[in-house]
């Protein structure tokens, strides 16, 4: 009976985390930015209630539209509140604000490297999280221990390098200067009052609450096959 309770929340749990994990890989809300720009003759209110540029990255894309700010902001990017003449484009290697016209050749050579480290380890949490499922799937017919501790290892492995991506974006934003240095750059050549706002979105959300439901789940099926590897001795 609690070895039937403890499989139960283990498949449940993991099952939670492989939804997360699934949605934070598969939405493009990982980071959420609006900028907006005025001349000298335009009043504050003018801005405050004008023409934005919006902006919302995750691994496959970076769109943008353009849009007012006349209500709340975080609204906008809203799946019915987005025109449907956005613009999309390819972020596999491409983290936002980075580009050539923004940032010295260094820089963003060096943003291209570390965004391929956030879709490489990315890729592998997606990978095992979808292997350690279909394992325990299997394992559950046969109440295999080497088959449920592979999957709770799997899980493990998941929620490990989920959490090392959401590290990652964290430090992107709050530890390296690039959004400074896009910010200065447009000032600069742009406007002087150009201002750029950036916050975490859905897909940056669901990244920990995966990492959470993956990591309790892996600890009970490595504890299910342990378990069940002292019964069968």
């Amino acid at each position: 009976m609690k070895f039937s309770v403890l499989l139960f929340f283990a498949g449940l749990f993991g099952a939670l985390g492989t939804v997360f994990i699934l949605l934070s890989f598969g939405t493009d809300y990982w980071l959420l930015a609006w900028e907006t720009s005025k001349t000298d003759s335009q009043l504050p209110d003018t801005v405050e209630h004008g023409n934005l540029t919006f902006y919302h990255e995750g691994f496959f894309w970076r769109c943008s539209f353009e849009g007012e700010g006349d209500e709340d902001i975080l609204l906008k990017f809203w799946f019915t509140n987005q025109p449907f003449t956005k613009k999309c484009v390819q972020a596999y290697l491409s983290p936002f604000p980075v580009s050539e016209q923004t940032h010295n050749a260094t820089t963003y050579e060096s943003a291209i490297i570390y965004r391929g480290f956030w879709s490489v380890f990315m890729l592998l949490s997606v990978t095992a999280v979808i292997l350690g499922g279909f394992i325990l799937v299997c394992a559950a017919p046969f109440t295999s221990p080497c088959l449920y501790k592979a999957g709770g290892g799997l899980y493990l492995t998941a929620g490990f390098f989920i959490l090392l991506a959401t590290v990652l974006t964290v430090i992107w934003l709050e530890v390296m200067d690039v959004v400074d240095l896009y910010v200065e750059y447009q000032k600069s050549y742009l406007c002087p009052d150009f201002q750029l706002n950036i916050t975490y979105g859905l897909s940056f959300m669901f990244a920990p609450v995966g990492v959470f439901f993956c990591f309790l789940s892996g600890l009970l099926f490595l504890l299910i096959g342990q378990a069940l590897k002292k019964h069968y001795q």
